[in-house]
């Protein structure tokens, strides 16, 4: 997978970011706000996971 420069998060954090929410039970809010990325961010990648 290709990283663009100005992303915040390699796929490893991409991937720590989904499994909080989904196996931790983590809210997409909270987990979002853990990873430095919006709201918007963390669901779109959730929906990729999916």
């Amino acid at each position: 997978m290709n990283i663009h420069n100005n992303a915040r998060l390699t796929f490893r954090g991409r991937e720590l970011l989904v499994k909080r929410i989904v196996e931790q039970g983590l809210r997409v809010e909270e987990a979002a706000q853990a990873s430095g990325v919006s709201v918007r961010t963390a669901y779109k990648w959730l929906r990729r996971y999916r």
